[in-house]
């Protein structure tokens, strides 16, 4: 089963120990700038520059996979709550 916060964290559910919302928002920045950065890469001849940006936006996608699982726990222990960006 998911939490929505990782064992040992010092949040609460109060007070999250860390900002999902804002992390869903730029992980998907680092996803779109990554993959632009990766295609005008190989476009231009620069494998290896290429590689490095086709990497990090597979990081960009498991970390947005991971913080929309821990926002759907999220969800189910607090139904019906409303998150601003920063929490």
């Amino acid at each position: 089963m998911t939490r929505s916060q990782p064992r040992r964290a010092r949040g609460t559910v109060g007070h999250a120990y860390s900002a999902l919302n804002l992390r869903l928002a730029l992980a998907s920045f680092g996803l779109v700038t990554m993959t632009v950065f990766a295609v005008l890469a190989f476009r231009a001849d620069v494998a290896w520059l290429g590689v490095v940006c086709a990497v990090f936006a597979v990081v960009a996608v498991v970390d947005l996979v991971i913080i929309q699982r821990r926002r759907a726990a999220r969800r189910r222990e607090e139904p019906g709550a409303r998150h601003s960006l920063f929490e």
